[in-house]
């Protein structure tokens, strides 16, 4: 395999870099990882919707440089950028700490299920290079058992990349998916996905029976 970094040929793994590269973007995400110190943070985030949720300390001037929305926020002089004190709703404490973490150091542990939030809160305060790299994750890592699930959170934010990717899968798995616990869940909370998701199929030459 070569190295995307240094382009150098290497054998072990280390997310499509050599050892050495992986290392040295290891030693830079800590270097910046540094520069987030909370005793010097001029502004806290608080998850409202946590009940456990404490503050999440960090800085306007990098808030603003990673978000427009953050930008606006602070520019226009609304009530949070005059208390120092935002609330993000519909969020748990630990997304909203790693989602500020990530603006300091573009790097996050993924997981399916931690994917899907980070990617409504990347979009949600239009912060690219994060929504980009979860929704690389959520394609990279689909399956017949998360495809449903998946389509729907792509198809409520209108991600034609994973839409695409997730139909594929579900096309192929039909069977095994609408006898699945995941189809009876979406038919009953959301079924106007479910609907699109079949035009969607007809459209293009694909025919099933609703069960």
């Amino acid at each position: 395999m070569r190295c995307k970094s240094c382009e150098s040929c290497f054998q072990d793994y280390y997310a499509d870099t050599c050892k050495q590269c992986h290392e040295h973007h290891k030693a830079k995400v800590a270097f910046l990882g540094a520069t987030h110190p909370a005793s010097f943070s001029d502004v806290v985030l608080f998850a409202s919707d946590d009940e456990a949720s404490g503050p999440v300390p960090a800085h306007k001037a990098v808030l603003v440089s990673r978000s427009p929305v953050f930008r606006a926020m602070f520019e226009n002089e609304m009530e949070e950028s005059l208390s120092g004190t935002i609330k993000i709703g519909e969020v748990s404490n630990r997304t909203l700490g790693a989602f500020v973490n990530y603006l300091y150091t573009a790097e996050v542990r993924l997981d399916q299920q931690f994917s899907c939030f980070l990617f409504v809160m990347a979009e949600k305060y239009q912060v690219q290079h994060l929504k980009d790299y979860c929704q690389k994750f959520l394609v990279a890592n689909l399956n017949w058992d998360n495809s449903l699930s998946t389509y729907t959170l792509a198809h409520r934010h209108n991600a034609k990349q994973i839409i695409d990717a997730a139909l594929i899968v579900i096309t192929d798995n039909m069977d095994k998916l609408t006898s699945g616990k995941e189809y009876a869940k979406l038919k009953e909370k959301d079924p106007l996905s479910l609907q699109t998701f079949f035009i969607f199929l007809c459209a293009h030459g694909f025919f099933y029976v609703l069960q």
